[in-house]
């Protein structure tokens, strides 16, 4: 794998998951209570052996920057190294980035002074666990010019992904970029193995050989992979199938990001952060073990640095430095912790944390967050959609935005 160069796209709005990212990037939103989503492909990166590693930014990068500058230090006696390119202006190109593949037109002059065989091109924002040593392994042995990882999706979540057709050989014939119309999502149905699951959905990510990468970000002018390069691509050049069966999360919801935090409290998840071969690495903090006082809990996950003084926590995840104070019930939900300990106090506004006889019920508590005593954070109207200063609601779950404070007694 010394021959493969990663490409770590992360510059993307994520609108979709706001208000989470209104203050930070995508693929620096915390998961599992320590992990940030940038974690998981840096980890496929380095568990597979790949050393060359590029990750582009650009929205709301900072945070982003930080973790990364503080996580992943490579050592001097590799050729390896993991660097960040933030999106910026030149003299030959003077716009940001207006696309996934336009991101990397951007920065072929930096890839260039490299020596490798293949591109490998990652989403900064999903949530699985693969070997790349086999997917680029796949690439070669079929001879592909572009070889993209696939999985077997539903009907409905076909309407949201790259849909590709294959022949009986692997190689891809047909792409619909998120199908809504019956005859077309009809015509898309392949032998998956799978009859609830029959449509090979795009992951968004690709193996490219080093050439056909130049070629193809020259000849289409376009900027995005999945709408755009790939399609034009099947027709000119070989393109080939990874079929990949694991779990895999595409992230990119409240929703779905909701789901895939309380997956991680299952007595059998989906996803494990646990795995000797291939661990998930992350930001390695000097922490105190979490202090737990007459609490009851059940499934759930408490991070590094929390002191837990609930009456009960239940199928939720509480993050580093979580404060949790007497009498308060805690189900289903994300708390995602705070960035420093508050050793003292104020006097003049709300304790950093959750205060006291507090519920909280489906449920994602950003960072920072100071929630008073008797608070109900429950959607006691059942909405399914609103937008408020201090949290908004998206597909019936309540989010309270980072650092804001919720005064005692406020019902939600």
């Amino acid at each position: 794998m010394r021959n493969v160069l990663s490409v770590i796209l992360g510059g993307g709005r994520g609108t979709r998951l706001a208000p989470l990212t209104t203050v930070r990037s995508k693929p620096a939103v915390p998961i599992g209570g320590k992990y940030r989503l940038i974690d998981i492909p840096i980890s496929n990166c380095l568990n597979s052996n790949i050393r060359k590693i590029f990750i582009l930014t650009q929205f709301n990068s900072e945070s982003l920057h930080r973790h990364i500058n503080q996580t992943y230090k490579l050592d001097n006696f590799t050729d390896g190294f993991l660097e960040v390119l933030a999106a910026s202006q030149t003299i030959d190109n003077m716009n940001w980035y207006q696309g996934t593949a336009d991101a990397v037109r951007h920065n072929l002059k930096h890839f260039d002074s490299y020596s490798f065989r293949e591109y490998l091109i990652l989403a900064g924002d999903h949530l699985y666990r693969m070997n790349y040593g086999d997917f680029v392994a796949h690439h070669r042995k079929t001879e592909a010019d572009i070889t993209i990882s696939v999985k077997p999706v539903t009907r409905e979540e076909a309407k949201g992904f790259g849909i590709l057709k294959v022949n009986e050989e692997g190689r891809i014939v047909q792409f619909a970029e998120k199908p809504k119309e019956a005859k077309l999502l009809d015509a898309m149905t392949s032998p998956t193995g799978d009859p609830e699951r029959p449509y090979w959905g795009s992951m968004g990510i690709y193996v490219f050989r080093r050439d056909i990468l130049h070629k193809t970000l020259t000849e289409i002018p376009e900027d995005d992979f999945g709408g755009d390069i790939i399609p034009a691509a099947i027709g000119e050049y070989k393109v080939m199938a990874f079929f990949f069966k694991d779990y895999w999360e595409d992230i990119g919801t409240i929703r779905a990001f909701y789901q895939a935090n309380l997956n991680f409290t299952k007595p059998h998840p989906e996803f494990r952060f646990v795995d000797e071969n291939y661990p998930v690495f992350t930001h390695a903090r000097m922490l105190p073990g979490s202090r737990v006082i007459d609490a009851h809990i059940r499934h759930s996950l408490i991070n590094d640095g929390a002191l837990v003084q609930a009456a009960i926590i239940q199928n939720s995840i509480l993050g580093i430095r979580s404060v949790v104070r007497e009498g308060t019930e805690i189900h289903d939900s994300y708390v995602m912790g705070n960035d420093y300990f508050e050793t003292e106090h104020p006097s003049d506004r709300i304790p950093l944390g959750i205060g006291k006889h507090c519920l909280i019920r489906c449920a994602i508590v950003d960072k920072n967050a100071r929630i008073g005593n008797n608070v109900k954070i429950i959607n006691k109207d059942n909405l399914l959609e609103l937008e408020s200063e201090n949290y908004c609601i998206r597909d019936g779950i309540v989010v309270i935005k980072k650092d804001v404070s919720i005064p005692d007694g406020t019902v939600i």
